[in-house]
């Protein structure tokens, strides 16, 4: 019986990550003819702060093609993420009690609106404000000409770290109130937690001040949100 209930609930797991997969390769497949009209899209933090004789270059031979299908790639990994969000719900659902339903369903909620918060924070305030830092630090006799490759590489990051960053709240909130740790060990662990913002802030981000208080302090901000919540909740 037990092997029974087992093998349903595995037969209904690949089903969920096959209605994903055809989610992500059906938004992927739409993007393909898009791909050379959203790359500039997306580079255009950098564009419009380059020199007026500098440009972007590719410095491989497939990167003209390549690049913008791994951008498109990527956007939809990032426009699934809902979806598989709430195929994760559908699938824990049935074993849930009624008050657990009610506690997880705004977390699930409110974990993919804090993930595209971070992306859209890093995109529109962070990276014009990186880029500018970068191009006006530049030696004069330096001509700016970013290969696609490397920049679809060092934004991706920045904006896939900018989202998972902002799922700090929620990671707070989650271990206060499981009982993980109490409200008053994690308060005075919080110079340690600061530092440790940092920390991640400076892996997570180019070796420049200003990108890396840009992170940094909203973790903690996110942080102390985190503690509200969870005293509210208590």
């Amino acid at each position: 019986m037990e092997n029974d209930s087992l093998i349903s609930h595995l037969i209904e797991l690949r089903s969920r990550l096959i209605r994903i997969l055809v989610v992500f390769l059906g938004v992927f497949i739409i993007g393909i003819p898009f791909a050379n009209d959203i790359y500039p899209i997306f580079a255009d933090p950098l564009i419009r702060l380059l020199p007026e004789n500098s440009s972007m270059i590719a410095t491989q031979v497939s990167s003209p093609f390549m690049v913008p299908i791994k951008l498109v790639a990527s956007l939809s990994i990032f426009f699934t993420i809902p979806y598989l969000f709430y195929q994760i719900w559908l699938f824990i659902v049935p074993g849930l009690y009624k008050n657990e339903k009610a506690f997880l369903r705004p977390l699930f909620v409110s974990t993919a609106i804090l993930f595209y918060s971070g992306v859209v924070f890093a995109y529109l305030v962070v990276m014009p404000v990186i880029f500018n830092f970068f191009i006006n630090i530049a030696p004069s006799s330096i001509q700016i000409m970013t290969d696609i490759n490397s920049y679809l590489g060092f934004v991706l990051k920045m904006l896939f770290g900018f989202g998972i960053a902002f799922e700090v709240p929620v990671a707070t909130f989650l271990v206060i109130t499981t009982g993980l740790i109490t409200i008053e060990k994690i308060t005075a662990a919080r110079p340690y937690l600061i530092i440790s913002f940092f920390v991640i802030a400076m892996i997570l981000t180019p070796p420049d001040i200003f990108s890396q208080l840009f992170l940094a302090i909203p973790m903690w901000i996110l942080f102390e949100i985190g503690i509200i919540l969870a005293k509210l909740k208590g």
